[in-house]
Parts: structure tokens; sequence; C-alpha cells
């Protein structure tokens, strides 16, 4: 039988994206921590991790293992929160993963509410970006993961966690002030947008997928002239009247209107879908964090 130990081993190191920085996390040096690897692969007969000067890369037989050591990991944690629970002992710590525009429009509200009601359970907070963080929640380092899906963007595998839309966030077409399309009696079509200057993410973030995918599905392509991923800028952006872009309806509402106009954009209504996710048996106090979280995300778009 593997030794868990070993397998924490993995977990970590694939984690972490090396073995100095996992060594670091579990308070071994190096040295040991490749021992212990060393050890893992002899017993299965193949090599787990490819070392490299750009730090550990997982083989396919390590992938394999690491879903299923992500599971075993969280099965001890969750075996452990249930015998101190019969013991008497309440949950003491809630850790979550928040990708960055959660963390400024869902995330506070619901932190405040919880600490309110829960005062004894201790938060913390963890920023993470899609389509990271399901194997930490797997492993039970994270308690609870907000994440979110683009259009076009396919949904990670949640495979025995449980995963629940908590919000549909419309993605609203962004003008400069005095734009003529902000000012038309009808809504825009991209195809009436061809020759504006985008703001949005480089090729493969998730925004610029949607992008792509909505200039597909009208036949167009579009100039990104403008690349960030950061809804600030592009909003700053945006005022200066330097170019145009699609922002989510809760960003904006957490922004003063002056200097922009939003649009829905005509034929479509792309959206990206907010999401919690946690494993099928949380301990106590997630449960109640989900609520808090529904509750936010409706006050959101109120």
């Amino acid at each position: 039988m593997l030794d868990a130990n070993r397998i924490r081993v993995l977990v970590e190191i694939a984690h972490a994206g090396s073995i100095a920085a996992a060594a670091e996390r579990m308070s071994f040096t190096a040295p040991a921590l490749s021992q212990q690897l060393a050890k893992l692969e002899h017993e299965l007969g193949c090599v787990l991790v490819e070392r490299g000067r750009g730090g550990a890369r997982l083989t396919e037989a390590g992938r394999v293992l690491l879903g299923y050591g992500e599971r075993v990991l969280g099965e001890l944690r969750d075996a452990e929160t249930a015998v101190r629970a019969i013991a008497g002992e309440a949950p003491r710590r809630l850790s979550l993963g928040a990708f960055a525009s959660a963390g400024k429009v869902l995330v506070p509200s619901a932190l405040a509410a919880f600490g309110q009601a829960q005062p004894h359970v201790r938060l913390a907070l963890f920023d993470i970006e899609p389509p990271d963080g399901y194997g930490l929640v797997a492993s039970g380092e994270l308690d609870l993961l907000i994440t979110h899906r683009y259009p076009g963007v396919p949904l990670p595998d949640a495979g025995r966690l449980h995963r629940e839309q908590i919000l549909i966030d419309p993605l609203l077409l962004v003008l400069p002030e005095g734009h003529p399309a902000a000012t038309a009696d009808a809504d825009p079509h991209l195809a009436d947008l061809v020759g504006e200057e985008w703001i949005c993410g480089a090729p493969g973030i998730s925004n610029r997928t949607a992008l792509d995918s909505a200039a597909e599905t009208e036949g167009v392509h579009l100039d990104v002239a403008y690349e960030t991923r950061d809804y600030e800028v592009t909003l700053a952006l945006v005022k200066a009247g330097v170019g145009i872009g699609f922002v989510p309806q809760t960003i904006l509402r957490a922004e003063p209107g002056a200097g922009w106009a939003a649009r829905p954009l005509a034929g479509q209504r792309p959206a990206r879908e907010i999401y919690v996710v946690h494993r099928s048996r949380p301990p106590a106090p997630v449960p109640a964090m989900v609520e808090t979280l529904r509750r936010s995300a409706r006050r959101a778009l109120d």
C-alpha cells in the first residue's frame, strides 16, 4: 500500500510547481523531499516528476496519481474534521479561493456577514484565477473555491467535487461617453463595431476567448489593440476614449458611471457564469458560507 505521506509529497510538488517550493511549504529540505519522491517512484516503478530548470512537471503517471492523491488527502482531512466534531470541537478555519473580480464584488460583503454570524471561525482568502483551484479543493487545502466560466471556455472536470452556479453575470459592451453606439436607438451588433479598437485580455485569457467566440458567431474579425485582463484598467482606457470592451455587469455596478456608457450586445447575450466548488461532504462552515455567497450574488445584480 502506498504511503500517504509520500502521496502528499507528490501533491505538494504539483501544487507548488517545484520541489524547492514544496519543501518550503512542508518545512522540509529539498533533498529530503526529493528522497521521499524517489522512494515513491521506486515503489511504483515509474517516473512521476520530471525535474528541470523551470521547475517540476508531472509525467502522465504523475498526473494520474495526483488526482487520486488529492482525493485521498481531502478524505483524510474530512475524517479528521468529522472525528473532532464528535469530540465536540467546532471547525475553527475556513479557507476560500476566489478570482480577482469576485474578490471585489462578491467576497467582501460575504466575509463580513459570515464573520458576524460565526466569529469563532477564522477566515482565509487566496487569489486563485480560473481554471486553477480544483485540485486544492480536492486535497482539502481549500474549503471553497469561487470560479467562473466565460462563453467559449469549457468547464474543467469537477471529478467528485460539488459545483454550483450562483450567478450569471452579463457581459456588457462599454463605450466612451458620446460614442455613436452609446446613444443609438438600437443596441449595436458586433458587425457595427468592426473598425473599433478593442480592449481585452491576451489570447488564451477567458474574456479574450469570449470575445473571439462572439466575433466568430457573427462572422467578423475584431482588432484587440490593448491587452489587459484587469477590468479597472479596461474602464480607465474606455474613459480615456482609446477603445471599447466587454465588462461584467457586476463590475460596472461597483464603478462610478462617469466617462463611459454600457449597452447590451444585439443578437447575443454573452455572460460569465460564476460557480462555487467544494467537496461533496464539506466541513460545517462551508454550507453556511455558500448560502452567504448566494445572497451576495443576488445583491450584486440588484
